[in-house]
């Protein structure tokens, strides 16, 4: 079902972007700010960085269930990564930073906490941490959603995808569509318009069913993803780039497959 092609520099941010990120990174190791995070540690900090800014795809949550932030995150340092460097220097030093409409802020709590052992860079930590922690308190419940969509606990709702596109990328074009049991293409051909247009897109999914080799008996959205394009749904085997745990991936899968672990898509376009 999955083919692991990684398509080098197809969907790398764009190199005079990287450039004046690469000169803000600079900046921020040249100041003597102390951080406002007990344990982590600034160098560690600029070198996942620069790291990510050359290749967005090291965005990493780890073994946390950070995949929405994650996926949106991912996008920021690859289509704006000055203004990914410069939410990182904000939350490094002062603890929060503001975002399209909301200032967002880690807590005291969370700044004081050990980092441990995650599997995943502070940089990563130190974003996704504060995006999670924030979720419910900046966004509404979204009462139309599904049920089932609503009501599961520590999965990153459709609402919270739609409130970071435009908190964090500043996209003020946000849409939601569903897409389980009464299936068309009208997600995946709204996630290529979106994408085209410069935009971003992503999937939530079964990812024991789309992403592995193990479906379960009873599919269930589990998995947020970033759709990169490429996308093909008009014939079977459907087939489109994606980014997810730190990785892009090339999937094609039967249409059937689709209907049965594609649960909905939330675009942005600027």
């Amino acid at each position: 079902m999955i083919s692991r092609d990684v398509l080098a520099g197809l969907y790398q941010a764009d190199p005079i972007l990287v450039k004046a990120a690469e000169a803000a990174i600079v900046d921020f190791e040249r100041s003597i700010s102390p951080g406002a995070w007990l344990h982590l540690d600034k160098e560690v900090i600029i070198a996942d960085l620069r790291a990510r800014v050359n290749d967005p795809f090291q965005v990493n949550q780890g073994g946390q269930p950070f995949c929405g932030p994650a996926a949106v995150l991912f996008e920021l340092a690859r289509k704006q990564p000055l203004q990914y460097v410069e939410l990182c220097r904000s939350l490094f030093l002062i603890g929060g930073f503001q975002g399209h409409s909301h200032y967002i802020a880690a807590s005291d709590k969370l700044r004081q906490n050990s980092y441990g052992d995650l599997k995943m860079g502070q940089a990563d930590w130190m974003v996704l941490a504060t995006l999670r922690e924030m979720e419910n308190v900046l966004f509404p419940v979204e009462p139309n959603a599904p049920d089932l969509i609503r009501n599961l606990a520590g999965m990153t709702k459709s609402w919270e995808m739609k409130g970071w596109i435009q908190e964090i990328l500043g996209y003020t074009n946000v849409d939601y569509n569903h897409a389980y049991v009464m299936f068309d293409l009208d997600a995946m051909n709204d996630a290529t318009q979106a994408i085209q247009a410069g935009g971003v897109a992503f999937a939530l999914i079964t990812a024991e069913g789309m992403l592995g080799n193990n479906p379960p008996a009873v599919p269930f959205p589990s998995h947020w993803i970033a759709l990169l394009g490429n996308i093909s749904v008009q014939s079977d085997p459907v087939s489109f780039d994606i980014y997810t745990w730190s990785q892009q991936m090339r999937l094609a899968m039967d249409f059937n497959s689709l209907k049965k672990y594609l649960w909905a898509t939330v675009t942005g376009i600027p």
